[in-house]
C-alpha cells in the first residue's frame, strides 16, 4: 500500500515539553514545574460574560475575522499598550489562540523556499510552523551571555538574499528574556534594511517586569512590516479558552482571514463575548497576577543565588531558565535524573531548540508553597550531585 503520510510531517518531532508532564502524572506526590499554564483560575468577570453568552444563546458563528466589538477592543487595548493604531475593520484577526495566529501569517507569507530566522531557545511551534507553510527555518543561537536576547550583529549574519521573515519571540519562552527598546532598536534597523518582515510573538506581554512591554511595531516604518501575535492565555489565564489575534498590514491580515475561514471558521463564539469583558475590565486582575508572577520570579532568583545555581536574571513571561552545565551531563539527562530521584518534572532547554543544551526550563506558574517545595527537593538534588563530582 502506498505510504499515507506526508514526508514533511513524519519528519517534525514532537513537543518535549509534554513528555515529562505526561509521566509526572502518573507519579505519586509528585511537582510539575514544567508547564506554562497559569495556576490562577480566569477572572470571574470574564467566566461570567462566557456564562452569560451561552445563557442568551450566542452559540453560532461570528464572522470569519471575529467580533466586531471585540476586534475594536482589541485595537484599544493595543493603542493604550503600545501607541501603535490599528483598523479594527481590517487589520485584526481573531485566532484560535496565539498559535493559530504564528501558524496562518507563515502560511500567508512564505512561498516555497522563503527563509524564517527563528532565534532560539523559542517557543516550539515555529519551527514546524515554517516547514509546513513551505519554508525553510533557519536557526539563531541566543547567548546565556546576552541574557537570550538577539543582537544585530547575531540578525545580520544569518540574512541571505531567501531571507523573508523574522520571528521575535520576546518576553520569550523558555528563557523569560526581554528585548527593551534600546534592544530593538538595532534589530528594527536590520529589518528595514533588509526588506524583512517581522512575525512578533507578544503573547506575553502582559508579563513584563522592568518596565512596560515594548513592541517592535512601535518603531518607524515597523507596523506595515509586522505581524503581532497576541491572545489571552497567559496574561488573562484563559488557556483553555482558545482565544488569540493577529494585527497587521491590512493585505495580510486579507490572506490569514482566507486560511482561517476554510480551516477554522471563526473564534469560539462565547469566548469572544468573554475577553471583551476581559479587555474592558479586568486589567487590575491581570495587574495582581502579573505580581504574584513576580513575587515568584524574585524568589527563585533568591534561592537560586543561595544555592550556588547559575541563572541569568529573566524579566519576563513566568519561566527562569537555570544553567545546569556544571553537572555533566545533559539536559535531558538532568530533567530525568530530577523526575526520577526527587519527583519534580521541569523541561530540557534543549526542548526548545539546540542551543538549550545545558539549561532547564522551570515555570513559576505555580504557588508559592510548590514552589517553595520543589526548591527544597532540587537543592538536595544538585549537592548529591556535587557531592559525587568531589
Amino acid at each position: 500500500m502506498r505510504n499515507p503520510l506526508a514526508k514533511k510531517v513524519v519528519e517534525i518531532e514532537p513537543s518535549g515539553i509534554r513528555k515529562f508532564f505526561d509521566v509526572v502524572n502518573e507519579m505519586k506526590d509528585a511537582i510539575s514545574l514544567g508547564v506554562g499554564e497559569p495556576d490562577f483560575d480566569t477572572p470571574w468577570r470574564i467566566r461570567e460574560e462566557g456564562i452569560y453568552s451561552l445563557e442568551k444563546g450566542r452559540t453560532f458563528y461570528t464572522s470569519n475575522s471575529g467580533l466586531k466589538e471585540l476586534k475594536e477592543e482589541i485595537c484599544n487595548y493595543i493603542q493604550r499598550k503600545t501607541s501603535v493604531i490599528y483598523d479594527p475593520k481590517s487589520e485584526v484577526v481573531v485566532t484560535v489562540g496565539g498559535s493559530e495566529g504564528i501558524d496562518i501569517a507563515m502560511r500567508a507569507m512564505l512561498d516555497p523556499g522563503d527563509e524564517v530566522l527563528i532565534p532560539q531557545p523559542s517557543y516550539v511551534s515555529y519551527l514546524p510552523c515554517a516547514v509546513l507553510a513551505g519554508g525553510v527555518p533557519v536557526v539563531i543561537p541566543l547567548q546565556n551571555k546576552n541574557e537570550f536576547k538577539l543582537t544585530r550583529e547575531e540578525l545580520e549574519a544569518a540574512i541571505t538574499p531567501r531571507t523573508k521573515i523574522l520571528v521575535l519571540p520576546f518576553p520569550n519562552n523558555p528563557t523569560g528574556s526581554i528585548m527593551t527598546r534600546e534592544d530593538l532598536e538595532p534589530i528594527a534597523e536590520v529589518v528595514k534594511e533588509h526588506d524583512l518582515f517581522v512575525i512578533s510573538d507578544e503573547i506575553y506581554s502582559e508579563l513584563s517586569y522592568q518596565g512596560e512591554h515594548v513592541s517592535i511595531a512601535e518603531f518607524p516604518g515597523l507596523r506595515e512590516r509586522t505581524i503581532m501575535i497576541n491572545g489571552f492565555s497567559k496574561g488573562f489565564a484563559m488557556t483553555g479558552w482558545r482565544l488569540g489575534y493577529a494585527c497587521g498590514p491590512a493585505e495580510i491580515i486579507e490572506q490569514m482571514i482566507k486560511i482561517h475561514q476554510f480551516a477554522i471558521m471563526c473564534a469560539p463564539t462565547n469566548s469572544q463575548y468573554a475577553a471583551i469583558e476581559g479587555l474592558r475590565n479586568c486589567q487590575p486582575e491581570v495587574d495582581e497576577m502579573r505580581e504574584a508572577y513576580n513575587q515568584r520570579r524574585r524568589f527563585l532568583m533568591h534561592e537560586f543565588r543561595r544555592i550556588g545555581l547559575k541563572c541569568f536574571e529573566p524579566y519576563g513571561a513566568f519561566y527562569v531558565f537555570p544553567d545546569v552545565s556544571e553537572f555533566g551531563m545533559t539536559s535531558e539527562e538532568f530533567a530525568t535524573r530530577f523526575l526520577e530521584e526527587e519527583r519534580v518534572a521541569v523541561v530540557p532547554g534543549t526542548a526548545f531548540g539546540a542551543s538549550g543544551e545545558g539549561f532547564i526550563r522551570i515555570s513559576y506558574a505555580y504557588s508559592l508553597e510548590d514552589l517553595k517545595v520543589a526548591l527544597g527537593r532540587l537543592e538536595r538534588f544538585i549537592e548529591r550531585l556535587r557531592e559525587q563530582k568531589r
